[in-house]
């Protein structure tokens, strides 16, 4: 009976396409695969479907319709991805989106001649971005935390949650470093240090693609964008040109591309929107084929961003690049430069097949583009076990623990900007009413790039929740930011003024009833987003408070009560007169789903804050750009103003102190191949355990070219209970020393080094050592 068995296995393995078996290595699949493709059918895989699946794959309910979809797609030809079918039918919940990626599967294996999977996306910024989908902090919000293993840990979850109804690739990681506040998608980022956003977007990485083992159904491919120098966009504006020099591009925006392929290996990358050097990233051949695939060796697939190879030519209600004169011309040129697919829809490479034709392009090129797409298919075993459970997708996305650890990383975001006199945490057994006041008080604050999550808790909310019947809370608006305030509302309607001033007056009036006011301001998702058309614009030419907020904080003062502020924003905003007169101030950025009871926590002191400013605070926009690593010559001082920032990157207080002592290097001299420790003990000297983060700043002090005055390499997050010590040891290594010297040879020259470490960028939280390093 086995040798019977035997026989048909060896029988069934000769008639059917060697691609088809799950035994062959990827490799030898993808070759032969290809081998058997027709150039429609390459083409095909270079497309994506996403505002158009209603038109050729869905019923008015966002349902699979077969006879639709066996219309659209009668050629047999197959296609690439599906994009983000979470947003099917105005919205799937986890159940329904397993059930419809399933019937989408199964149609194109079963309908396309060579029975070619497609491959799912999904955005998941801080969490799936879809109906049920945990929703954690802001990027920006994480930066805050300098915790990579909690990052690892929540794209870890994300990428369960996406992967089970049905998604198989991420288009994310941000891992652009933030240098511009006027830029509206700062929220997305890590923040303006090259170093920690590195780091960070290693660890999601990581936890969106584990250990690439995609059979499991646990995990997805992620996408490291926007390739590259998207963060410093001139005049602030989204898509707008980064003028930055060869040196800078290396050291500050490459790098942590560089980093999170080298330490994590990232499938893929999205180019960006703007151009370097006069050139779109989109066309760029020395960007995508010569420094990505070549020099650093990247074998996974590059796609486009949303638009952006059309953008190439001239799109109408937008911009254009002008260095394509028709969408046909585009396409010739992003495949040129080496994009492996078009986002979202298929437009500009519609042409490839008439191109190739044309002997424009040549089918070795779509060969070359293609392969590695099928490549990851074949990884993820969607040729062999593509489906999954929808019971499954219920019963997991949204749940109880996903919802805990969401909690997790909002109270490690929080950071404690002021406290005067110590009158933060509240203590509840002294108030008796407490008014909870502002625009950002009773509305959900996510961010951008959010889905719908199951539990959305306002900060009203989750005070009231907190205090129980203990204390009366009251709650007033005050005033407003934006009419609306949605981020996918186009139109930013400003509130108006004389409105603003009634609910301010009225606000006055509970907040007289009240022992402690909150405030709850900064800016809504709106007034800080990705501008990506002239009707939807997010960019901005100051960082003050929006509206008449300043005036209700000055309403608030006016009362004589103890007023606590808590920001919401997408963007570090110049808050110099809450600075100086609110005595107790929390930078929250976007907290996700459980913002309000983060808040809560820490406001009543069961959970004490840690977080650290991942972004530079300026006093104003004449002080930008304000980013700590700046160069010698550049801060030299202002006529009438301090050129310091209001916040200083890395800054952020506790509820407790500590004590930062005895810096010291295992050795103080090394040779340029050499490693050496810096170590500190770090103690808690108040009476309340918390966190504590470690930083490591190091500058060649001279240099065959200018070096930046500090720049973070190491740092590490420690928690201690009241009158505990530890040592912290972070390693030297040379990596951490070199630099591209005056012949772009990236090195470590010889000399002294400033090793300076503490509690924030700042020089006055910094203790120094010298290293002495030779040749």
């Amino acid at each position: 009976m086995k040798k019977q068995k035997s026989a048909v296995a060896v029988t069934a393995r000769k008639t059917s396409p060697l691609y088809k078996d799950a035994a062959i290595p990827s490799t030898r699949r993808v070759k032969d695969l290809i081998s058997r493709m027709t150039l429609e059918e390459k083409a095909a895989q270079m497309l994506c479907v996403w505002q158009s699946k209603a038109a050729t794959m869905l019923d008015a309910a966002g349902d699979f319709d077969f006879q639709k979809a066996k219309k659209s797609f009668r050629n047999g030809r197959g296609l690439g991805q599906v994009g983000r079918p979470s947003d099917a039918g105005g919205g799937k919940d986890a159940r329904s989106m397993a059930v419809l990626t399933n019937a989408i599967q199964k149609f194109f294996l079963e309908n396309s001649r060579l029975g070619i999977p497609v491959m799912f996306h999904e955005e998941c910024l801080h969490g799936h971005a879809a109906p049920g989908g945990t929703s954690f902090p802001q990027p920006i919000a994480l930066g805050a935390t300098f915790n990579p293993g909690l990052v690892e840990s929540l794209f870890t979850m994300t990428a369960l949650e996406a992967r089970l109804r049905g998604a198989h690739h991420a288009l994310t990681p941000v891992v652009d470093v933030a240098r511009e506040p006027r830029w509206g998608r700062v929220e997305e980022t890590y923040g303006e240090d090259p170093y920690l956003v590195s780091r960070l977007g290693i660890a999601a990485v990581r936890g969106f693609q584990g250990e690439k083992n995609f059979r499991d159904k646990q995990h997805v491919l992620a996408t490291l964008k926007h390739f590259v120098g998207h963060g410093q966009p001139e005049s602030g504006m989204n898509c707008a040109p980064s003028n930055v020099s060869l040196r800078v591009l290396q050291e500050t925006f490459l790098y942590t591309f560089k980093e999170a392929l080298r330490e994590a290996g990232a499938v893929t990358l999205m180019a960006s929107y703007n151009e370097i050097d006069g050139v779109p990233s989109h066309a760029n051949k020395w960007l995508l084929q010569d420094l990505l695939r070549k020099q650093w060796g990247f074998k996974g697939f590059v796609v486009s961003d949303y638009y952006a190879i059309w953008e190439l030519g001239y799109r109408p209600d937008t911009h254009g690049h002008n260095v394509a004169k028709d969408k046909k011309e585009s396409c010739a040129v992003a495949v040129q430069a080496g994009v492996n697919i078009e986002l979202p829809d298929p437009d500009c490479y519609l042409h490839l097949v008439e191109l190739v034709k044309k002997g424009v392009l040549k089918e070795s090129q779509l060969d070359d583009l293609v392969a590695p797409m099928l490549f990851w298919k074949f990884e993820m075993g969607l040729f062999d076990d593509p489906y999954v459970d929808p019971e499954e997708a219920d019963r997991v996305v949204g749940c109880d623990e996903h919802r805990a650890l969401a909690l997790t990383a909002a109270h490690e975001a929080i950071t404690l900007l002021k406290n005067e006199n110590n009158l933060a945490p509240l203590d509840l057994n002294k108030i008796k009413t407490i008014a909870v006041i502002g625009p950002n008080a009773d509305r959900g604050l996510l961010g951008g790039y959010s889905g719908v999550p199951k539990h959305n808790v306002t900060v009203l909310d989750g005070i009231k929740a907190k205090v129980g019947k203990k204390v009366k809370v009251l709650y007033s608006e005050g005033c407003k930011i934006t009419i609306g305030g949605s981020w996918n509302q186009d139109a930013v309607v400003p509130s108006d003024p004389e409105e603003d001033r009634k609910s301010i007056a009225e606000a006055v009036r509970v907040a007289k009833k009240a022992d402690v006011i909150v405030l709850a301001i900064g800016g809504n998702e709106q007034t800080s987003r990705e501008a990506w058309g002239l009707n939807h614009m997010g960019d901005r030419t100051s960082l003050d408070l929006i509206g008449r907020q300043e005036e209700l904080v000055k309403a608030m003062l006016a009362l004589g009560k103890p007023v606590i502020v808590f920001l919401f924003n997408g963007r570090p905003l110049s808050i110099n007169y809450v600075a100086e007169n609110v005595p107790v101030i929390y930078e929250c950025w976007y907290l996700g789903q459980e913002t309000g009871h983060a808040v809560a926590d820490v406001l009543f002191g069961d959970y004490n804050p840690g977080g650290k400013l991942p972004i530079s605070v300026p006093r104003s926009v004449g002080h930008l750009p304000v980013f700590y690593n700046y160069k010698p010559s550049a801060r030299r001082g202002y006529l009438f103003d301090d050129v310091s920032p209001l916040y200083a990157f890395g800054y952020g207080l506790s509820y407790t102190t500590f004590d930062i002592a005895n810096p010291r290097l295992t050795k103080k001299k090394i040779r340029m191949d050499g490693t050496t420790q810096v170590s500190v003990d770090v103690t808690n000297t108040g009476k309340r355990a918390g966190t504590e983060v470690v930083q490591l700043y190091i500058r060649d002090l001279v240099s065959s070219v200018t070096r930046p005055v500090k720049e973070l390499k190491g740092f590490k997050k420690v928690w201690l209970e009241p009158g505990e010590t530890t040592a912290v040891t972070l390693e030297i290594t040379p990596a951490l020393l070199s630099f591209y010297d005056v012949n772009m040879k990236y090195v470590v020259e010889p000399g002294d080094f400033a090793i300076m470490i503490g509690n924030s960028s700042r020089d006055a939280d910094l203790q120094k050592l010298t290293l002495q390093v030779t040749r």
